[in-house]
């Protein structure tokens, strides 16, 4: 009889490890399965399809950690073009420098206005002078916040019967700002100062 009622509680032992094996690996199973799901739910989400000429390209997401420089660089280089590209005509220069004026703060408008207080938007006009940038290079550190950064570009001043070289250095910070249409990248110039723009050479046309 005892002998009986031992094989039975030991038969019970061996149903209960089991069952208990069984529920341990479909919880691993299941919980594998859902983070396996859930992997590859966040692989499709970084996928991106661009169309282009009505074909699709296939581009990958990227937190905005892992391009601050390149970003910020481009949205230097970005406001400088526009705000020292000019030509003769009142409605390009406004277009220009409206659309620089969203990515810096007072300090690029309070150097508009002293340059339009000089007459130089006017002289650009009546004078037919043309006026271009080229940017050597823009150098942000990502050390610190707001970002400090210096640029080192060339313009090009166009006249009728000269063309001049000045060199151009600039620098300020860059505050994270939310992406608009008129502010892509998502930064703001800040405390933009021009440490030097002197003549490099002229020559006759």
């Amino acid at each position: 009889m005892f002998k009986q009622t031992k094989n039975i509680e030991t038969a019970f032992q061996h149903i209960r490890t089991f069952s208990l094996l069984i529920i341990v690996g479909s919880l691993l199973l299941a919980g594998f399965g859902l983070y396996r799901s859930y992997q590859l739910v966040s692989q499709m989400q970084s996928k991106i399809y661009v169309l282009a000429n009505g074909k699709a390209f296939e581009a990958n997401s990227s937190e905005r950690t892992d391009n601050v420089g390149v970003e910020a660089r481009d949205h230097v280089k970005t406001f400088h073009q526009l705000f020292f590209t000019l030509d003769p005509d009142d409605k390009v220069i406004k277009e220009n420098l409206s659309q620089a004026l969203y990515l810096a703060d007072q300090t690029a408008k309070q150097e508009y206005d002293n340059l339009q207080e000089n007459g130089y938007y006017t002289g650009i006009i009546s004078g037919n002078i043309s006026q271009t940038i080229n940017i050597d290079s823009v150098i942000v550190s990502e050390k610190e916040y707001p970002y400090p950064f210096r640029c080192y570009a060339t313009q090009q001043i166009i006249r009728t019967t000269s063309k001049a070289s000045r060199s151009l250095i600039t620098s300020g910070y860059l505050r994270s700002v939310s992406r608009s249409d008129n502010n892509p990248h998502g930064f703001l110039i800040e405390r933009w100062t021009i440490i030097e723009n002197k003549d490099l050479k002229t020559e006759a046309r």
